[in-house]
């Protein structure tokens, strides 16, 4: 039996209808394709293996859900481009759930409890390990908290001094108890954490977790350099390293 695809979310930024919910096979494969890049209707034709019957009424239905939307190309009118006009904001495994040791109660007390961590840090680790038990998957949604949370601390951590306002940030992360950071600077900006409060006690399922720290540190880096940046973590506890490692890259101006 072949695996269903995850069931997509997205957002409607055009009208306050609340959330879309995919779950057609072939809408999801358009969608995957067109979070990565937009593109024209004959290359979906082409990646779906699809009659272009077919593709266009996924097309359209996704159109009238203000989930897409299409552009004239700029050579060609007879052509349209299409892209995401929404914004994702996470997935559902429908697979049956399986219960994982993290979200026991022995494993809570023996290693949250009895070591003295802090009750939010429980009820966090609690909360993430139960969504990946569930197969929901609120990655983006994530990313984008970590936005404004490092968006409001930039004013309280910046300094004109690099060397300076990194030391704002391992500081401010060691003392509000999210772990111990470390940074090598060079074109590409690496930061390793060590006892990640994001992910330390999650099961390894072999994917990064950390994306409230991705998207803290992309706030941040993109406040301090006055253009966009890229955060990618490398190494994570959830993929069986023993620290977190990011890597802080700057992009393109197209590509903002």
């Amino acid at each position: 039996m072949k695996e269903q695809k995850p069931i997509q979310i997205f957002s409607n930024l055009n009208e306050n209808i609340g959330v879309n919910v995919i779950k057609s096979p072939v809408k999801l494969t358009i969608l995957e394709m067109l979070r990565d890049s937009d593109m024209e209707f004959e290359e979906i034709v082409n990646s779906t293996g699809k009659s272009k019957s077919t593709v266009s009424v996924h097309l359209k239905s996704l159109r009238e859900s203000g989930i897409i939307s299409y552009k004239v190309h700029p050579v060609d009118n007879r052509k349209k481009i299409f892209y995401l006009n929404s914004k994702y904001l996470g997935s559902v495994n429908v697979t049956e759930p399986k219960e994982i040791k993290e979200t026991q109660s022995d494993y809570l007390v023996e290693n949250l409890v009895n070591n003295d961590a802090e009750f939010s840090t429980l009820l966090f680790h609690t909360l993430k390990s139960m969504l990946i038990q569930e197969g929901i998957n609120i990655d983006p949604i994530l990313q984008s908290t970590g936005n404004s949370i490092g968006n409001s601390l930039f004013e309280i951590l910046y300094d004109d001094d690099l060397d300076i306002f990194i030391e704002n940030i391992a500081n401010f992360w060691e003392t509000k108890g999210l772990g111990r950071v470390s940074f090598e600077l060079g074109q590409i900006i690496k930061i390793t954490t060590f006892d990640c409060f994001e992910c330390e006690l999650l099961p390894k399922t072999g994917k990064p977790a950390c994306f409230l720290d991705t998207g803290i540190f992309e706030a941040l880096f993109s406040r301090y350099f006055k253009l966009p940046v890229s955060v990618i973590e490398i190494q994570c506890y959830t993929m069986g390293d023993e620290r977190c490692v990011f890597e802080v890259e700057p992009l393109p101006i197209k590509n903002y």
